[in-house]
């Protein structure tokens, strides 16, 4: 099994909202995204690639008002009335983050046997300029991220991956700051996909990412 970080998951009560507190705190407008219709949720993204963590990129992201209600329960989270509030109350907000599998059943299947339910493979798309972006992602029936964000969703890729056509942005990725009360039970999650490398801490729920910006280097999380 292998696996590596694929990108960053910020929640945002709209989009707009989003991209303002990117231009503000980040210094950067991010780049295009798209409209999710599985989900009533829309994006947008920008690259924080580095030889150490290829491919990886941001995603701000946010309920759609034009879209459709979504049957289920939206990924990581979004209905969720306590983060819905947190993110009302002191803007966008890192909550998650989404690792790259080339097998997402057997990746699935390898966390369950640790017993954990990462939640059902989906199949999703969003059309693009470049013609439709296709992945499979795992999602919850109650959409929920488990262990307060830190295990992350699970994400297989078609043909293409997004970042490849992404440009730099000034903005790349040193690493991630990952601590929790059942550090053990997700450091052995993390063995099993073969992120061993993302060692989480023991202590409170944290979630970090460490950013290299145009203005120095940025830490945006708990």
């Amino acid at each position: 099994m292998s696996a590596a970080l694929d990108h960053l998951v910020v929640v945002a009560a709209t989009l707009d909202e989003g991209v303002a507190w990117c231009e503000a705190t980040l210094g950067i407008t991010p780049g295009p995204g798209g409209q999710h219709a599985l989900m009533g949720t829309h994006n947008r993204l920008f690259s924080i690639a580095t030889p150490d963590f290829p491919l990886a990129y941001f995603e701000i992201i946010a309920i759609d008002p034009a879209a459709p209600a979504p049957t289920r329960r939206r990924w990581f989270d979004m209905d969720d009335a306590a983060l819905q509030q947190r993110v009302r109350r002191k803007g966008p907000q890192l909550v998650h983050w989404v690792a790259r599998v080339d097998n997402a059943p057997a990746a699935v299947a390898s966390l369950q046997a640790q017993g954990l339910d990462r939640g059902e493979v989906l199949a999703a798309s969003r059309p693009t300029p470049q013609g439709l972006l296709q992945w499979q992602i795992t999602v919850r029936p109650d959409g929920q991220r488990l262990f307060d964000g830190l295990l992350p969703t699970l994400i297989q890729w078609g043909t293409a991956h997004p970042a490849a056509a992404m440009p730099a942005s000034g903005i790349t990725l040193i690493g991630l700051e990952l601590q929790h009360p059942r550090a053990e039970e997700l450091n052995a999650a993390s063995a099993a996909l073969g992120l061993g490398s993302l060692k989480v801490r023991q202590g409170p729920a944290r979630l970090c990412a460490r950013l290299q910006t145009p203005s120095g280097v940025l830490t945006i999380g708990d």
